[in-house]
């Protein structure tokens, strides 16, 4: 509520400079609008209410106001960025209960995991060290003297710890990027193969040189630099299991949202189909334009509106059948089918025309903008150090004028519930504290851009939910489709194998290049 206040505020010096005669001529037309339309508007508030689950919450109010104005909406009106109305079931408070349910366990389960990782790798660097230490606390007058080369032994244990400790910090101590459903195989592999290593060799240990207080120290010394050394080949072993065996691409997987039809393919090498949906999800917040409810609402709307300018009437009384009223039906809708096309048509050149009208507009309020801040800029030069203006201060200055255009231009592209009026400021001082042009600042605004581009609590979801008829923990293969599904759509994802290459070779001779010309010596006069 406060930032509608303040962005009033902010369009109040501009918003009320027409004169009444337009407010009553609009008011007359408005009055005299066909029933159709009022029909439709009932219908469409209808849906804004009673929103089911699957369908987006924003978008509405902008799809609805979009089809009653013109292209002088703004003169008479105050526009109102970021703003959004939402409505909420019973079904919508069960879903929320049962992720936050979710949450706590996968909460559980990650540290629980976290626990486990970090008590076995404390466990893996004090063993070597407990090797080495122990005799010399329980038997030390017993033990043989170590001599230099056993000395010399001491040094290689601590720097092959070190490199152990150095690359076990690069390989495993990373912030998790997300929680998955099932367990990663090759981590829990490792973990008990190392589990095992570590466990035979304290078993060794003490049946060997506990119990018998075996007096070769140097025997003793050996021992643990063994163990360091296998403990680095498991490292490796580690490395080649979750970094390289991926690198490879083997897969070629094509996303499509299902709301939209936009589509990217990627390529990824053997990894698991939960890890698979990983990397898919990275990769949409990235290469996907953000999804855009507001404009799949025109195709409903334009539905409706078909269904609204069907009437029947029954001419033969009230003691008529039915049937005939529906087979009427069945044939206004064929005859209004046929003619639809040049509807669609019309409108949408019609949509393309205000779009570039409005584009063209907004273009020259930012350049003229700019240019303002130009001479700003210079006049500020010419005052004292202390009385510079803040960056803030001049996109605060420069807004107004640039403001109504922008916000006509967002309208009619559906854009507006991306764009609040504080996002906007701070991309505009941005732009004006790193010297970038107006192109620079309309690139964010002209068209859509990756999802990453926008405010995190507008587009980011929390919870993606999996859908495979595979498990989750079994690697891609030719054919695998899985699903990623969110509150308002989901990405369907279809694998296909790389095919076999077969490339060979074939040899051409040097020679065979070659020729002679012959030129006569004597010509023809």
């Amino acid at each position: 509520m406060s930032a509608a206040m303040d962005t009033e505020s902010t369009y109040s010096g501009y918003s009320h400079y027409s004169g009444h005669s337009k407010k009553a001529h609009r008011q007359g037309r408005d009055r005299h609008k066909s029933p159709r339309s009022k029909d439709g508007s009932r219908s469409e508030k209808s849906v804004t209410i009673q929103t089911p689950p699957a369908e987006p919450l924003l978008g509405n109010d902008a799809s609805r106001a979009e089809e009653g104005q013109d292209d002088n909406w703004g003169e008479t009106t105050t526009a109102i960025t970021g703003t959004s109305e939402h409505s909420i079931s019973q079904e919508d408070i069960a879903r929320i209960s049962k992720d936050l349910e979710d949450s706590v366990g996968l909460d559980c389960k990650r540290y629980l995991t976290l626990t486990v990782a970090a008590v076995l790798g404390l466990l893996v660097f004090l063993t070597p060290i407990a090797f080495i230490l122990l005799p010399q606390i329980l038997w030390r007058d017993d033990l043989e003297p170590c001599g230099t080369v056993c000395e010399g032994l001491f040094i290689s244990v601590a720097f092959k710890l070190l490199i152990l400790l150095i690359g076990t910090w690069a390989l495993f101590f990373r912030q998790p990027k997300a929680d998955i459903p099932r367990v990663f195989v090759f981590r829990a592999l490792l973990l008990v193969l190392i589990f095992l290593f570590v466990f035979s060799y304290w078993l060794f240990y003490g049946v060997r040189i506990l119990d018998s207080k075996d007096t070769n120290y140097h025997g003793i010394v050996q021992y643990a630099v063994s163990l360091v050394d296998a403990l680095l080949f498991i490292h490796y072993l580690a490395i080649v299991l979750l970094e390289l065996r991926q690198l490879q691409p083997m897969f070629t997987v094509k996303v499509v949202r299902s709301t939209d039809g936009e589509s990217r393919y990627y390529s990824m090498g053997h990894l698991s189909i939960q890890r698979a949906a990983l990397v898919v999800l990275e990769n949409y917040y990235r290469d996907f334009t953000v999804y855009n409810p507001a404009l799949l609402t025109a195709s409903k709307s334009r539905a409706a509106k078909h269904m609204a300018g069907l009437k029947v009437y029954n001419v033969d009384g009230p003691g008529n059948n039915a049937s005939g009223q529906s087979r009427a039906m069945i044939a206004a809708a064929a005859r209004r089918r046929d003619s639809s096309h040049n509807e669609l048509y019309y409108e949408e050149a019609d949509h393309e025309r205000r779009v570039k009208k409005r584009r063209a507009r907004l273009v020259v309020a930012v350049e003229e903008a700019f240019t303002h801040i130009k001479r700003l800029q210079a006049e500020e030069q010419q005052k004292a150090p202390g009385e510079m203006m803040d960056p803030r201060e001049a996109a605060q200055a420069i807004f107004p004028s640039m403001a109504r255009a922008l916000q006509k231009y967002l309208r009619t592209t559906r854009q507006q519930q991306y764009h609040s009026m504080e996002s906007i400021l701070q991309h505009l001082s941005f732009c004006i504290t790193n010297n970038m042009t107006p192109k620079a600042f309309l690139e964010r605004y002209l068209s859509p851009g990756p999802t990453l581009q926008y405010d995190r609590d507008r587009w980011f979801s929390k919870q993606w939910t999996l859908i495979s008829e595979e498990a989750v923990t079994s690697g891609l293969q030719d054919g695998i489709v899985f699903v990623l599904k969110c509150l308002d759509f989901s990405l369907v994802v279809n694998v296909k194998k790389i095919p076999f290459i077969k490339l060979s070779e074939e040899f051409i001779d040097p020679k065979s290049h070659k020729f002679v010309l012959r030129l006569q010596s004597e010509t023809s006069v």
